[in-house]
């Protein structure tokens, strides 16, 4: 049985004195949730005042994103190293990383394998933009993201994947559940050839885009999905809240 995860990537939003508000309403609403994974991923400024707060909490911490090497001079830049005393998780090839600041799958794989090496648990980002979806292309990109993000690891319980169609992304349009499943059945199905079936059936896989309390359901009843990483309504605590309740309730 594979323990849901629901993760609340906070991207360029909040000051520090809003993440510790929002922080804390959210471990008044959801430190009690049980049988579920919580994480919380907000801006790398905050991440250690969001740490006081969840301290002895049931609520673990993400980081947005990492660069593979140790330490050096990398202006700008955050390290492993730096994470590791502050954080459990950390988000890697987010579309908008992808699409923005151009990392490619081959990027996504050097941060992968230093992720692990550093003992942080990777939250790996796929997904197909508006043409490639148009253009019925959804499963050979993903495919290739996974092949390409993974090369190279193998039999890592600690990874996490996120399906994120970049279609779907901050548009309010999101995948039906049965789309997600699909695409996330393949992604499943491509890391057991890549290392081995066991692995591939205890792995988790979110779906993200556009996930709300009132569609969430949908995914999470679909019996590939196990969780999400939720955006914009992370921001909102009773939204999140709500989110990781209706998990708890379906999942479990």
């Amino acid at each position: 049985m594979r323990k849901p995860l629901i993760a609340g990537n906070w991207k360029m939003n909040t000051t520090i004195t809003e993440a510790v508000q929002l922080t804390t309403r959210l471990r008044s609403l959801i430190d009690g949730v049980i049988g579920i994974e919580k994480v919380v991923c907000p801006p790398f400024v905050s991440i250690s005042s969001v740490k006081e707060v969840l301290k002895n909490s049931s609520i673990s911490i993400g980081a947005q994103n990492m660069y593979f090497q140790e330490k050096g001079a990398f202006t700008g830049e955050v390290s492993p190293l730096m994470l590791k005393e502050l954080c459990d998780y950390v988000i890697l090839g987010h579309s908008e990383r992808r699409q923005l600041f151009g990392e490619t799958s081959e990027i996504v794989n050097r941060k992968l394998q230093t992720a692990l090496k550093f003992g942080l648990k990777p939250i790996v980002c796929v997904g197909e933009n508006l043409a490639e979806y148009e253009a019925g292309q959804s499963k050979e990109v993903v495919r290739k993201q996974i092949l390409a993000s993974l090369a190279g690891t193998s039999n890592s319980a600690e990874l996490v994947i996120a399906y994120e169609p970049i279609w779907a992304i901050g548009t309010g349009k999101a995948a039906t559940g049965l789309q997600a499943n699909q695409i996330i059945k393949l992604i499943r199905d491509t890391i057991a050839a890549m290392q081995n079936p066991q692995l591939a059936a205890k792995l988790r896989i979110l779906y993200g885009g556009s996930v709300t309390p009132e569609n969430i359901v949908e995914f999470l009843k679909q019996p590939e999905i196990d969780g999400a990483l939720v955006g914009g309504a992370s921001l909102k605590a009773e939204q999140f809240a709500s989110i990781v309740k209706q998990t708890a309730e379906i999942k479990i």
